[in-house]
Order: C-alpha cells, then sequence, then structure tokens
C-alpha cells in the first residue's frame, strides 16, 4: 500500500523568517517557515526578484526557527522546533536540492504545550549553544560543537528550568568567547498563583 499527500493550495502566510548562508559560496538565503512548510529563497540582485529554491512540506506545525554557524564554518545550519517535542538541526545540500537532517534531539511530549519547550529559540551569536524554552516553565541548553570528521554534535540537555515563570523571549548575549550567555524576559505568577482573592 502507498500512501501520497497532495497540497493543493499552501498557506501564504510567513510565521519566521531567517537568513543566511545556507548553501555555501557567496548567496545570501532566506529560509521561510509558512506554518507546516519551509521555503529557501534567494535574492537575485541582476532582477530585483526573489527566486524559490526549495519547499518542503513538515507535516507538523513549526513553532520556532533559527540559523546558526559555527565558528569556523562555511555554510549555515536551521534549527526547527515543532510540535514533535523535538529540536531538529537541519543543512540544506545543493547538490541533491533538499534539507538533510543533521540531528534530532527528543526533549518532550509532542502537541504545542505550554510547559513543553520548542516555542522559543535563543542561538549564542557565536553559535556554540542554543536554547530552547517553553512558555511556562521549562528551558534546555544545547552545547553545538564538532567531532572529530568536523560533523555537527549536540550535547545532552542541561536544564535551565524556573517554577512559576511565564517566558515572553529568550535571546542569545554576544559575550565574546566568554561562556554562553542567554537573556529571557520572564513574569513571574507565584505570588498572583497564591493570592487568595484569586485577583
Amino acid at each position: 500500500m502507498y500512501l501520497y499527500n497532495l497540497t493543493l493550495q499552501k498557506g501564504t502566510g510567513v510565521t519566521h523568517a531567517v537568513h543566511g548562508n545556507f548553501s555555501g559560496g557567496k548567496h545570501q538565503e532566506v529560509i521561510l517557515s509558512r506554518g507546516k512548510s519551509l521555503e529557501l529563497v534567494r535574492p537575485d540582485s541582476n532582477t530585483g526578484k526573489v527566486h524559490t529554491v526549495l519547499s518542503v512540506e513538515v507535516f507538523g506545525c513549526i513553532r520556532a526557527l533559527m540559523s546558526f554557524r559555527l565558528t569556523g564554518g562555511a555554510k549555515d545550519y536551521i534549527v526547527v522546533g515543532s510540535d514533535s517535542g523535538r529540536i531538529v538541526i537541519l543543512e540544506y545540500n545543493p547538490a541533491k536540492n533538499s534539507l538533510d537532517k543533521v540531528h534530532q534531539e527528543t526533549f518532550g511530549k509532542s502537541g504545542c504545550r505550554r510547559i513543553v519547550p520548542g516555542q522559543y529559540f535563543a542561538i549564542d551569536p557565536k553559535g556554540r549553544a542554543v536554547m530552547i524554552g517553553a512558555v511556562e516553565k521549562q528551558k534546555l541548553a544545547y552545547i553545538l560543537n564538532r567531532d572529530t570528521q568536523a560533523r555537527l554534535t549536540i550535547s545532552s540537555p542541561l536544564e535551565a528550568h524556573k517554577s512559576n515563570t511565564l517566558t515572553y523571549h529568550m535571546v542569545g548575549v554576544d559575550v565574546g568567547f566568554d561562556n554562553p550567555l542567554f537573556a529571557c524576559l520572564e513574569i513571574d505568577y507565584e505570588e498572583a498563583d497564591n493570592d487568595p482573592t484569586g485577583l
């Protein structure tokens, strides 16, 4: 038995957009997330138009999207957070015109839940670490590195959970070559939760 899926009309609303050099060389490209699909587009400086290089369905809801480059690297990688409960690192392969999965790490249950990380991403500007966070409480940090064959590796997660907090945004702070540092915009709701009046 063969199953076939065909989308008659793709979503047109862009939920995330990240720029980078994904195919190597001197090209500047943009990865667009349209809810359930990823699209790689390249601007043409001669004509002033934007050309679609690749469009792929992910069969899930893309919650977060960021790009990063390892120190000394020649091209950028893509980090995708979806409703699958996994962090996925993708690399564009120009020879096959496809996005290859470099690494995949499961960190939580599937679905867009408030305590499952994947809603917020922050990347260290030097490409050494990535932090993923949930709307409430949970945050995980992963160290990015290379092995002896110069392939991308990802560490086990370091937990940075904080109870009774809601997260609004996360960013990676540029600290040069000091240890990676992330800043989170949060609100503490412990007092409101313990207030017997409910106000």
